[in-house]
């Protein structure tokens, strides 16, 4: 079940198991494999004993909690059902972090939430607006994540970016296989770095910038490809020979890396919301980096300009003529530090509390909150914690609840933040996995089952599932 198999497959392990017992003369074994009901009747069911124990513990996670936050994503499977995944995360006193899924809801007409900035965080017909109409008041905000991408897209060369899909889908997509395997020849021949083109998927959160890293280093073995093999593409080999071209395709591969860097960095599960705001603060902070050493064409940061520039000025050594120009895209990162700075907004009235958080020993005790004043003096006196090089949450794990229980309770609050919908993509990826269109008549309940089994990181208690049935079911 954790694998996502099909709940037919039980029928084939059995009998592979019964094989295998056979194969040793183990009969007696073989015997005992037969009394085992696997039937896929009978897998159905155990699966929902197993998600039910599951969902169980969870609620009874949340109920002895300190304080729990929940994410919702929502997406489209196979069937054009749509799926909106709401997981929990659960901290207890002791800083345990518990994400688990806490239900699966199958939208078959209207739905209210999208991943869409607007439809989860619009304050009239978005999922923040349905909630206040409620009276429901709690803090809400968009996926870090999400809006890393959303910024990513804002970057203005988007007409260089469909010449280089144009391109790939050229050679590779569709029905081109004949195509596809001249190239692949050709790479061969010439003995390239890379052995073949990626092609882009714009759902994937890296794949503009891996797809662009292998373009670019491939681009001198695609423009002879071009000519020798490919009729009717003239135009799309002058942009593989001008030079404007050649410059956005270097500056664009060069800063989707960067944000590639910072996507992965926000990937993963139960980061705190002050490590997430950290690493968007720095790439920020790299911008200006950037703006300042592109106003003095300084392409230290950018290795596909610094390379780019570096050919041409072999090319043109004999004009004695300088490198490329690349300060004309100072622009272009200036709109997208004001993207970033537009976009994460929302996470402005965390800043007091990420300040703190993250440095308590040194903080400004007269502009924290009033009721974290006196324990804070204490701490910022605490001769244990004033030498420890613990940072981030396992700092505030060395608090005594004896004498910072208020400190200890505001640091238990902002971990239980989710930050991301990190968790829901993975989800959705075990989703896609688990109903695929070889297995799209999965009803709404197995579904749901077989996904909380899957996402889970509770422990299963095996023995107090057996002990709860009266007599054991045997196959005959």
């Amino acid at each position: 079940m954790k694998a996502k198999k099909a709940l037919s497959d039980g029928e084939l392990i059995k009998n592979c198991a019964i094989k295998m017992a056979e194969a040793f003369n183990e009969n007696k074994v073989g015997n005992k494999f037969q009394t085992v009901p696997l039937s896929k009747q009978t897998v159905t069911r155990r699966l929902e004993d197993i998600s039910n124990q599951i969902s169980n513990n969870v609620k009874d996670i949340i109920a002895n909690c300190s304080y729990f936050s929940i994410a919702l994503d929502e997406s489209t499977d196979v069937s054009d059902t749509n799926q909106l995944l709401i997981f929990v995360r659960a901290i207890k006193e002791d800083f345990t972090i518990f994400e688990e899924l806490l239900k699966v809801c199958s939208l078959h007409s209207t739905t209210r939430v999208t991943d869409g900035a607007k439809s989860m965080t619009g304050t009239i017909s978005g999922f923040v607006g349905f909630l206040r109409q409620n009276q429901i008041t709690v803090p809400t905000l968009h996926c870090i994540i999400h809006q890393e991408a959303l910024c990513a897209k804002s970057i203005k060369l988007s007409t260089t970016m469909a010449t280089v899909t144009k391109i790939t889908n050229l050679i590779r997509g569709g029905n081109r296989s004949l195509t596809h395997r001249k190239f692949l020849t050709l790479l061969e021949e010439m003995d390239s770095a890379y052995g073949d083109l990626l092609l882009h998927t714009e759902v994937r959160w890296l794949s503009r910038g891996k797809c662009l890293v292998r373009f670019f280093e491939l681009r001198h073995e695609i423009a002879t490809f071009l000519r020798e093999e490919v009729t009717n593409s003239a135009e799309l080999q002058n942009d593989l020979e001008d030079v404007e071209f050649l410059r956005n395709l270097a500056f664009l591969t060069d800063i989707t890396q960067h944000l590639n860097v910072l996507n992965l960095q926000l990937q993963g599960k139960k980061q705190t919301i002050c490590q997430m705001v950290g690493f968007v603060d720095s790439f920020r902070k790299k911008l200006h980096l950037f703006k300042s050493a592109l106003d003095k064409n300084n392409l230290l940061h950018f290795p596909c300009c610094r390379k780019l520039s570096e050919e041409e000025e072999e090319e043109e050594e004999e004009e004695e003529e300088e490198g490329l120009e690349f300060r004309d895209y100072t622009e272009i990162i200036e709109d997208l530090s004001s993207e970033f700075d537009r976009r994460f907004n929302d996470f402005e009235s965390f800043r007091p509390d990420i300040s703190l958080f993250s440095n308590p020993i040194h903080c400004d005790i007269e502009s924290q909150p009033g009721h974290l004043q006196l324990e804070l003096c204490e701490l910022q006196c605490d001769p244990s914690l004033n030498t420890s090089q613990v940072t981030g949450i396992d700092f505030w794990k060395l608090l005594s609840p004896e004498r910072y229980p208020l400190l200890r309770n505001w640091a238990l609050k902002l971990c239980s933040v989710f930050a991301s919908t990190y968790i829901c993509e993975t989800a959705f990826s075990s989703l896609k996995h688990v109903k695929s269109k070889n297995r799209n008549r999965l009803s709404d309940v197995v579904l749901s089952h077989i996904l909380r089994v899957a996402t889970s990181q509770l422990e299963v208690d095996f023995i107090s599932l057996v002990s709860s049935f009266m007599k054991p079911q045997c196959s005959h």
